[in-house]
């Protein structure tokens, strides 16, 4: 009658390590940081380069440590990270204006010139990442955004809008303009698509 096995939870889960987290064990949160630290940092990378990235994810991390005890939702512990990261992101785009003026001079200043035939395959590959780099920051925030969570990370649109809380058909319109507003600074800048 009552002597039926209790089911022993799935120790893998995003969902136990919360869990374990909510109740102080530090090791989970170690465990949860180096399995979604990556995402995180490419995340981060994509809509807000280089600069301070390393302080970026730590600020994340931070802020899922501090936020765990009022997360309800365990099972969506990875559309919660996302959507501090698109806080943290938020924040730091106000700091980076300034940064986007002076980058946007030396835009202006820096040749376009493609490089010759030549060049090793490391070195195009350079380029090419650059170039993706230079069409990410020419997009606004917003359209970066749904662009690198989608088509880089490959977060469905329906998750994409419960991060950046917008209904799914704002996350399809942004990626439609996003998509084409890449495509089009791709072949101003030669590249055949």
């Amino acid at each position: 009658m009552g002597d039926q096995p209790k089911e022993k939870p799935d120790l893998d889960t995003d969902a136990y390590l919360v869990k374990r987290c909510q109740e102080g064990n530090k090791q989970s949160f170690r465990q949860l940081y180096q399995r979604h630290q990556q995402r995180v940092r490419s995340t981060l990378y994509q809509l807000c380069g280089t600069s301070c990235l390393d302080d970026l994810v730590q600020e994340v991390f931070l802020r899922a440590w501090k936020g765990l005890p009022k997360l309800r939702e365990t099972a969506h512990f990875s559309t919660w990270l996302y959507r501090i990261s698109w806080n943290v992101a938020s924040d730091r785009r106000r700091q980076f204006a300034v940064e986007t003026r002076n980058f946007a001079f030396l835009q202006q200043n820096a040749t376009n010139a493609l490089p010759s035939q030549q060049e090793s395959p490391t070195l195009m590959h350079l380029h090419y990442e650059d170039l993706v780099q230079r069409g990410l920051q020419q997009l606004s925030f917003e359209h970066r955004a749904v662009l690198v969570l989608h088509d880089l990370e490959d977060v469905p649109q329906k998750e994409i809008a419960t991060i950046l809380s917008i209904p799914v058909g704002t996350v399809k319109s942004r990626l439609f303009h996003a998509r084409t507003s890449m495509r089009q600074f791709l072949q101003q800048q030669g590249v055949q698509i």
